[in-house]
């Protein structure tokens, strides 16, 4: 453990955990952040304090952090107004405490006199040697500690995914998507104003982090840009970084200035420091997940050549026109392998890339053109459209009045267990291959119980609610690929 990641284990691995301000109402922060704590299986000590004292959720409140015993916690979680917040610390630090993240409005965001209670704030947690997250924070998730110290919802899947935002809002959106793909999360932390703790400062833990594959993470103003190219840079040498910016427009500037009291950077200025830094640069929160979530679950291509498997022919022409439009390449399929193919299908196929089935696939058709296409030497990276089509017409057939009878409860059970297999099969070509296999279809969210995008969850990859969508995250992937060959990263 390096001295950085160090000075974060007491907010990621705590051994114990005090939540201060709790409240017996169910609709306050401090009862909220109290239940999350417990619900999730944490397994170290959880303290509680107010000033009433009492029980809540089985926990005695105690009335004073000086009843707390001894070295038993490391985290304080601050429910409590700015104004006691001073002596919380102090008498926190007294107690071995060594970290707080702090919920607390009206500091940074709430004026010059909010401006000056920060700055106190951030004082005091240096001169004790705390660590400082916060203030106006949502919170922080460990999933590998089964920790959920935050005052919202969701906590997410543990997984391979670190979150570090500017808003706290946007930690939760990330963490819902994680929720609804299966693509899990390590870590996740709302800095709100970063009065000490800032952004680059967890993207840097995140690079020494053996729990995270990739970081993701949101930001609305860079105060020194020179510094933030430099440290964003270092990190995307060490492991992928995709990046979220907000108050990229003059009305989006206002608001976040308002929202942190951040300052917004030149949008054409930053948009070149993420190219030249190799990061990620995602333009919406759904491609911003996305991307990190095919980080964590797809190998890097070793080129930009790509072949699209699609059971019918306006997907493989809408994918084969958002390749085009994008820093890949469609590949001309060998002799060797149309051969090969043409040796598995009929002739009514595309005899092209798109590789077009026809409906001319038979029970094993579809992992062993996988597995012939991700296995060539030409073809860099694969993209698999129309899994879950049989299921869908399953579903119909399970529903109607005429099943199970006439032959139906044979044939569903035939289609689901085939879609179950071809999701399968896409993410053990892959793992053999070690070349990204991209499985996109709507059913992903138009009915995600379907058993092919259920089944791709299962196996821990995403499952991309349309072709466009999966090429936008398959280039992201390429790009920063390339960018650590160029470098020479491995």
């Amino acid at each position: 453990m390096t001295a950085g990641t160090a000075r974060f284990a007491p907010l990621f691995e705590p051994r114990g955990v005090v939540v201060a301000g709790v409240s017996s109402h169910p609709g306050k922060f401090g009862f909220v952040a109290l239940h999350n704590v417990l619900r999730h299986g944490y397994a170290g000590a959880v303290f509680a304090t107010n000033r009433d004292g009492g029980e809540i959720l089985g926990v005695r409140a105690l009335t004073s952090i000086d009843d707390l015993p001894d070295g038993a916690a490391d985290l304080v979680f601050v429910c409590t107004p700015a104004a006691a917040n001073i002596d919380l610390m102090r008498a926190c630090a007294a107690k071995g405490v060594r970290a707080a993240f702090v919920t607390s409005a009206g500091y940074g965001e709430a004026g010059e006199q909010g401006r000056a209670a920060e700055g106190e704030l951030v004082a005091c947690c240096e001169e004790l040697g705390m660590l400082l997250v916060g203030p106006n924070g949502q919170g922080v998730v460990s999933t590998p500690a089964s920790l959920c110290a935050q005052i919202v919802a969701p906590f997410p899947p543990r997984g391979r995914i670190a979150i570090a935002s500017q808003s706290g809002n946007f930690v939760s959106s990330f963490q819902n998507y994680a929720v609804q793909t299966g693509v899990g999360v390590s870590r996740a932390v709302s800095a709100g104003n970063a009065a000490a703790v800032t952004v680059p400062d967890l993207l840097e833990y995140f690079a020494d982090d053996p729990e995270t594959a990739v970081a993701l993470a949101y930001v609305e103003g860079v105060t020194d840009g020179r510094t933030f190219f430099e440290r964003v840079r270092a990190v995307a040498q060490r492991k992928p970084l995709v990046l979220l910016k907000g108050g990229t427009t003059s009305g989006g500037q206002q608001a976040a200035a308002s929202h942190t009291g951040a300052l917004a950077s030149d949008e054409r200025v930053f948009d070149g420091m993420c190219r030249q830094a190799g990061v990620t640069r995602a333009r919406s929160v759904e491609e911003a997940f996305e991307a990190a979530a095919t980080f964590a679950t797809q190998p890097l291509p070793h080129g930009p050549r790509v072949a699209v498997l699609t059971t019918a022919g306006g997907w493989g022409v809408v994918t084969a026109d958002a390749i085009a439009g994008a820093d890949l390449e469609l590949v001309d399929l060998p002799d060797e392998l149309r051969d090969a193919i043409d040796a598995k299908l009929p002739p009514r196929w595309s005899r092209n890339n798109p590789i077009d089935l026809a409906g001319a696939e038979t029970r094993d058709t579809i992992p062993e053109i996988l597995e012939l296409v991700a296995g060539h030497e030409r073809v860099d990276a694969v993209v698999y459209l129309g899994l879950g089509i049989q299921s869908n017409q399953a579903r119909l057939m399970r529903t109607g009045a005429f099943y199970p009878e006439h032959g139906l409860e044979r044939i569903v059970a035939y289609h689901e267990r085939q879609d179950e297999r071809f999701a399968r099969a896409a993410a053990d070509v892959s793992a053999a291959t070690g070349k990204p296999v991209l499985t996109a279809t709507e059913l992903a969210v138009t009915d995600p119980d379907n058993p092919g995008p259920r089944t791709v969850r299962e196996t821990g990859r995403l499952c991309y609610p349309s072709s466009n969508r999966a090429v936008v995250a398959l280039e992201h992937l390429w790009r920063y690929a390339s960018y650590c060959s160029r470098h020479r990263i491995t």
